[in-house]
């Protein structure tokens, strides 16, 4: 894939803890142009969370064009030169000799302990509406002490059970992730919520998870237990097309391109 599209999330970790989808970066890898542009959410999260916007890209309203992937990506990702690098793709289930930075972000999720961002990559829907997305465990150090010891004895390509929760306390609608034994062991993304539960919704019985990579300890619990789900959207549905996973402005007009 030659061209890809990952969005930049930002968490209000003053008062809410509400996650915003606040910019996207396009990919075009075959021609070395990275494009970034801040959406909808980044609006709504300056209005009711006080977002500031980032040191590098100043301005909501325009369009920042690259030839080189931006600081704030780049510095998420670690240097292939690292003697650690190989143990840190493997935990990502990726190929032992990956080093593409979009594809290390999509999975990695770019989090770091100093800020409130996280990268993740748009859900693309093939032609017959199936999508598959992969993801990190959220949530599984809130969990019971009997489900975290489930956790510890789960195995890779193990069916795992996924259920809408309509009354989560921190967003309302989520989507639990359980054992096959329905031990519950943590949450999907709250940036995946929307889409897996129309999928959910539409076609019941229709979808199904398992575990991809479970990392051992000391791994972190952000990226202990990595998840596939695999899904079916209606025709007529595009996923991350709400008002916040919108840009403010066109990639067409050269005119609104500023440099970092």
């Amino acid at each position: 894939m030659t061209s890809q599209t990952l969005f930049l999330a930002w968490q209000d970790q003053a008062t809410t803890r509400r996650w915003f989808p606040i910019g996207r970066l396009d990919v075009d890898q075959a021609h070395s142009v990275y494009r970034f542009r801040y959406t909808h959410g980044a609006e709504l999260a300056r209005e009711s969370a006080g977002f500031p916007p980032l040191p590098d890209f100043p301005k909501l309203d325009r369009l920042y064009k690259s030839d080189e992937l931006f600081p704030i990506f780049q510095n998420r990702v670690m240097a292939p030169g690292r003697p650690d690098f190989a143990q840190y793709v493997e935990q990502l289930g990726l190929r032992p000799e990956s080093s593409d930075p979009i594809e290390i972000l999509a999975v990695s999720g770019g989090t770091r302990a100093t800020d409130a961002f996280e990268v993740f990559p748009k859900l693309e829907r093939q032609v017959d509406g199936r999508f598959t997305c992969r993801f990190f465990l959220h949530g599984s150090s809130h969990v019971s002490a009997p489900a975290q010891e489930k956790i510890n004895n789960l195995t890779t390509g193990e069916r795992l059970n996924v259920a809408l929760e309509l009354t989560n306390p921190a967003t309302g609608l989520a989507v639990q992730v359980q054992t096959s034994d329905y031990f519950m062991i943590g949450w999907a993304p709250r940036y995946l919520v929307h889409d897996l539960a129309e999928a959910m919704a539409r076609w019941p019985g229709g979808y199904e998870a398992e575990i991809v990579r479970l990392n051992p300890l000391p791994a972190p619990s952000k990226q202990r237990l990595l998840v596939e789900f695999r899904g079916k959207l209606p025709a007529n549905y595009e996923p991350m097309s709400s008002e916040e996973f919108k840009p403010l402005v066109s990639c067409v007009p050269e005119q609104s391109e500023a440099r970092p």
